[in-house]
């Protein structure tokens, strides 16, 4: 723990997530499915109706304060978490905040698209599914900006670079202090992943302070040996700052409770969204976390986790998302 907050202490950073997040024992599922389960609750981190997104965020402004920038952009679908976060942090440090986001323009705004304007940001909307193109879009209005004399700090989805990567190495340290002050060992941690910044960086921290048990990212949309790699890479790629090697084979992802697509709902999805909200009041999304806790359920009922062993469940937000 300490190792992971002296290195990381020469990376700037500004004050966007509000820490610790709690965690507690889920008594009532744990009952339930005869496993140890605890919950991570990133989905408080108390800025811009939170989620994990907050974390990287801590990094990612600094980064781009340092660097002089005075616009910020942002990419993902119409109802993207990291989105409203960038136009809530630009808003907050008065950067101008550029979102190009893949949907169709909703008559009315909706869940994350109607905080996006209640913080002014610039919202560009592109009918497309191609992320190649979504990409070339952005890559065209951050040019537009460029020869208007901005400074332009680009951000690919998720905000999944080298510098946000360092938020998860940060969380995983703050998610060791909970475990030492609830006088338990963690087992395995279960999440939801996507554009792997998020795992990355709690491998980045496994790596750092040589804790022994595993990280399990559930896929939401990437193909399982595709999202190793972009965990590594990225990983790798923030450990080569911090002297830190990353150890490939101890990358876990599984893309089984993908179902048909990202932000397509399956069944055992939304069985994981009515039971945290019915037996512990916690509220999930249909996007991210609810296939991220359908996975650690299903290990749970397939005994892939042993009855004496600690597990928790990273809570990354996105609940906004019930009310699109």
């Amino acid at each position: 723990m300490n190792t992971i907050k002296e290195k990381l202490s020469s990376i700037p950073q500004k004050l966007v997530t509000l820490t610790p997040t709690p965690f507690h024992k889920l008594e009532n599922i744990s009952k339930l499915t005869g496993c140890n389960i605890y919950i991570k609750r990133d989905d408080l981190t108390g800025f811009a109706l939170s989620g994990n997104k907050t974390r990287k965020f801590d990094f990612l402004i600094a980064d781009a304060i340092n660097q002089g920038c005075d616009t910020l952009i942002g990419i993902g679908a119409n109802q993207s978490n990291f989105c409203r976060i960038a136009a809530g942090v630009g808003a907050m440090y008065g950067l101008d905040a550029h979102l190009i986001l893949s949907g169709k323009k909703p008559e009315i705004p909706t869940g994350n698209l109607r905080v996006d304007h209640l913080l002014d940001a610039k919202i560009h909307h592109i009918e497309t599914t191609d992320s190649t193109e979504r990409m070339n879009h952005a890559i065209f209005i951050r040019d537009q900006l460029l020869t208007e004399g901005k400074k332009v700090y680009f951000m690919p989805p998720g905000g999944s670079t080298k510098v946000g990567t360092f938020g998860y190495a940060q969380g995983f340290g703050e998610l060791l202090e909970d475990a030492e002050k609830e006088n338990i060992k963690i087992d395995k941690i279960f999440h939801a992943s996507s554009s792997a910044g998020t795992q990355a960086g709690l491998n980045l921290g496994q790596a750092m302070s040589g804790w022994e048990g595993e990280i399990h990212g559930i896929s939401v949309d990437t193909p399982q040996d595709q999202l190793i790699e972009d965990v590594y890479k990225l990983a790798s790629a923030a450990g080569e700052d911090l002297d830190v090697k990353i150890d490939k084979s101890k990358i876990f992802t599984d893309d089984s409770y993908v179902g048909e697509g990202y932000a397509k709902r399956t069944e055992g999805c939304i069985e994981a969204v009515n039971l945290f909200a019915k037996m512990e009041g916690i509220f999930l999304d249909y996007v991210y976390t609810g296939k991220g806790a359908a996975g650690l359920l299903d290990y749970c009922g397939r005994g892939k986790i042993k009855p004496n062993e600690n597990i928790v469940f990273l809570h990354t937000g996105g609940n906004i998302e019930l009310f699109e």
